[in-house]
């Protein structure tokens, strides 16, 4: 069984948004907090991160995380990947470089915006990661035996070796699930009973026997009526019920809905709003 973690449950501004006084920004519940969307689920023995927005050091110190086995990229958005800078403490702790999985044309994108973490010739305490190339086929994640070690040397960073075998292999299956946001190509996460879909406004016909028998579903959903490139609570709804699952939990929530308690008051039955700090089993 996974488990999963609400991070942030927000939109790229997240809630409140600045400078803005309506009842939704102004709401003293805690469930209308919300830092940009992310998520943390554990499953078979790994522990593995969706997205790294610019709230990431927020969320790992908010939720107590202090090692991620890998993390999984949905799109090259700055909201969901703003934060990846801050897995230098991870790189620290762990003395690893971070697994990063996602589709070539993310690389491509850090590749630009974080071009000193690619650099033949690092500046000392760049991010080290590890990236892997994805795309909507299954894949497995592993972790543990043998791997290469992180030492820091003052003055030059890090230096590579390789360590003998570690602890025990764990690994798991993870299957993505493809989604266009408005014309970017996308990828949502199932874990085992659990699927993540966020910014997505289009899940193509063949993808939805990967949604069969699920106890919970998260889709995104930014407001009433149409977006360009997310669901509408409408759209959203019908997804939902089109699937199946016995729970879906609405995700990338603006301050252009209503506050929680009105919003949960509105859906139907098996659909309720996520909020940071939630956690699903």
């Amino acid at each position: 069984m996974a488990k999963l973690t609400f991070l942030g449950t927000g939109t790229s501004q997240g809630v409140p948004m600045i400078g803005c006084d309506c009842d939704v920004c102004r709401s003293s519940d805690p469930r209308d907090k919300r830092l940009r969307s992310s998520v943390l689920v554990e499953h078979e023995g790994l522990t593995i991160l969706v997205d790294a927005g610019p709230d990431f050091r927020q969320q790992m110190l908010r939720a107590g995380v202090s090692h991620l086995d890998a993390i999984l990229l949905t799109h090259n958005h700055k909201d969901h990947t703003g934060g990846l800078d801050d897995i230098r403490a991870f790189n620290y702790i762990d003395k690893k470089a971070s697994e990063i999985y996602c589709e070539k044309y993310v690389e491509d994108a850090l590749r630009m915006e974080y071009s000193y973490a690619f650099a033949e010739k690092k500046y000392p305490g760049a991010p080290e990661w590890h990236v892997h190339i994805i795309d909507e086929k299954p894949f497995t994640i592993s972790a543990g035996g043998a791997y290469e070690v992180l030492s820091w040397e003052p003055g030059k960073g890090y230096i590579h070796s390789m360590a003998g075998v570690g602890d025990p292999v764990r690994c798991t299956e993870i299957i993505p699930i493809r989604g266009m946001h408005y014309k970017l190509p996308v990828l949502g996460y199932r874990f085992g009973n659990i699927a993540y879909c966020t910014d997505m406004n289009h899940i193509p016909e063949e993808e939805f026997a990967k949604l069969k028998g699920l106890d919970h579903f998260v889709i995104n959903c930014v407001k009433y009526g149409k977006h360009i490139s997310h669901y509408s609570l409408e759209e959203a709804v019908a997804v939902a019920q089109k699937v199946g699952a016995k729970h879906t939990w609405l995700t990338h929530i603006s301050h252009q809905l209503p506050c929680y308690e009105t919003l949960a008051a509105e859906l139907p039955a098996g659909i309720l709003p996520a909020y940071d700090g939630l956690i699903l089993e």
